[in-house]
């Protein structure tokens, strides 16, 4: 019996650890609107980022943290995707050998409110800190060449991401 309320207590103290760090980010419209925010929670399996935003177009956003902590210049001074390892290669959060900075798309209701939470399992809150996310007007397929489309470098939407 006791053996079993340890083994309790330690999945319980497992659970608190898998999530023990979060922050949350302020996201404002490039025209300057507040639109909500984004919870950041280290878990066991990633990044778990959690939106609750309004006023957005329905439909696929991409999503992204990107090099610089600014969002001037409609969010042009965030820079590109991070790339730490300077792969160049836009190929989405689950695939390697790309992007650190690739998220999981946005999806927003027919009511303009997104709040389905994504994971990124590459990424740690320690990573993202000093950074900022980015949401563009468009979808993302995770190619080079979705880069390229009208809408997908459109950027609508930016939060810098706080030091803890």
């Amino acid at each position: 019996m006791l053996k079993k309320a340890g083994y309790i207590l330690g999945s319980f103290l497992l659970m608190i650890h898998a999530s023990y760090a979060s922050l949350i980010v302020p996201i404002t419209l490039v025209s300057g609107m507040k639109i909500g925010t984004v919870q950041l929670d280290d878990t066991i399996y990633g990044l778990l980022l959690t939106p609750k935003l309004h006023h957005l177009s329905a439909g696929m956003h991409g999503f992204a943290v990107t090099t610089y902590p600014s969002c001037s210049h409609d969010a042009q001074a965030a820079g590109g995707h991070w790339d730490p390892e300077e792969t160049y290669l836009h190929r989405g959060p689950y695939r390697g050998s790309g992007h650190d900075g690739d998220l999981p798309v946005l999806m927003v209701n027919s009511n303009g409110r997104a709040t389905l939470p994504l994971l990124a399992p590459r990424l740690k809150l320690s990573q993202v800190m000093g950074r900022s996310l980015v949401i563009v007007a468009g979808g993302d397929d995770y190619s080079d060449k979705s880069l390229k489309r009208p809408g997908s470098v459109i950027r609508i939407a930016c939060g810098v991401v706080p030091y803890h």
